[in-house]
């Protein structure tokens, strides 16, 4: 299995962020990547390869072009503001009875309107590492089109939580949707998402919430006790043309092995039905036992038996990073899935 990876993914490196109303050490940090490819290299896993430069049209698929303006110049912005801090934090959001229909002028106004939470930090660099980290998912993406049975793409900073014009919960750009949506304009005429990160994939379940031609399905835990909240409940099933194609699987914050893989064959079964031409997995190991910042208890021993599980469905398998902070685990929890599924295919 080919893996890409940037080292200009790593020049995003917040040092704090903002979670429970306290300012503390960042989570999503440039160690975590490293520690991926360092086991992949020490596993004689496969390549691990440089992605190329995509078009940004391929971003406009999935992001507004104002969203995507704002992301590429708000360090300049902030640097002609005389900001001189090295991390950008949102202060302030629009409520639904405020007004939404027009983006403040101000920086810290335009800050909050494009942003949905306080633990997302901007720094100089995070344009450019997210912009690399969506060509990963791009090039791998374009592996599979070319018959590719699987690629990895090492999305850092990760991104399903990201709207089509939204950054949050460490996320920029939405990797796995910009995957997605690539791999249905190269003739895939379905595809099949399946997030099984501990927390639920707002974004991605948003930008695709009425297409019926890309199927969202999510494990994670229940967003009446976990971020992202506002997202992310069992009754939502999709809108319009996409009503039946949206499936989510809310579960209880310190869900076991024994719970958690009888919900990812539930899972698995929807996607055999649905019978998509690819599938995109959006991959957290955060829902490790000993993760920093989750609550659910898999053990290492489990994460091979994923990867053995979403082997079975025989379908094109693009891997995209998304979440896992237990830093010292999260490479060899990663490799664990990822032989699972080699060994299997």
């Amino acid at each position: 299995m080919k893996t890409f990876f940037s080292q200009k993914q790593l020049m995003h490196n917040p040092q704090h962020e903002i979670s429970d109303g306290y300012l503390r050490p960042a989570n999503e940090v440039p160690q975590r990547a490293k520690m991926i490819v360092n086991q992949l290299i020490k596993q004689n896993f496969g390549e691990v390869l440089e992605p190329d430069c995509f078009s940004i049209n391929r971003l406009q698929r999935i992001h507004s072009d104002e969203y995507l303006q704002f992301l590429e110049g708000f360090w300049q912005h902030w640097l002609d503001e005389g900001r001189r801090e090295e991390e950008a934090f949102p202060f302030v959001w629009p409520r639904p009875d405020l007004r939404t229909d027009r983006v403040p002028q101000h920086l810290d106004g335009k800050l909050g309107f494009y942003s949905f939470d306080a633990g997302t930090p901007i720094m100089q660099h995070t344009w450019e590492a997210a912009r690399k980290s969506a060509d990963t998912a791009l090039s791998a993406a374009r592996c599979l089109s070319m018959g590719e049975t699987a690629a990895f793409a090492l999305c850092r900073p990760p991104g399903h939580h990201a709207h089509e014009a939204m950054f949050g919960g460490y996320c920029f750009l939405n990797n796995a949707a910009v995957a997605a949506q690539y791999l249905h304009d190269q003739g895939a005429s379905r595809v099949s998402i399946l997030d099984i990160d501990y927390h639920h994939g707002n974004g991605t379940q948003s930008i695709f919430y009425a297409r019926k031609d890309v199927q969202f399905v999510s494990l994670h835990a229940d967003p009446e006790q976990e971020f992202p909240y506002f997202l992310g409940y069992q009754d939502e099933t999709g809108e319009g043309a996409g009503l039946g194609y949206n499936h989510n699987f809310p579960l209880p914050l310190g869900t076991g092995w024994e719970q958690w893989q009888r919900t990812l064959q539930q899972a698995l079964k929807i996607i055999q039905i649905f019978s998509p031409d690819a599938l995109v997995v959006s991959v957290g190991v955060d829902t490790f036992e000993i993760d920093p910042i989750s609550q659910f208890k898999l053990q290492t021993q489990h994460f091979r038996p994923i990867g053995a599980q979403l082997a079975q469905l025989k379908k094109p398998t693009l891997f995209c990073m998304e979440g896992g902070y237990a830093v010292e685990e999260i490479g060899i929890n990663l490799l664990e899935l990822l032989q699972g599924f080699v060994e299997n295919r």
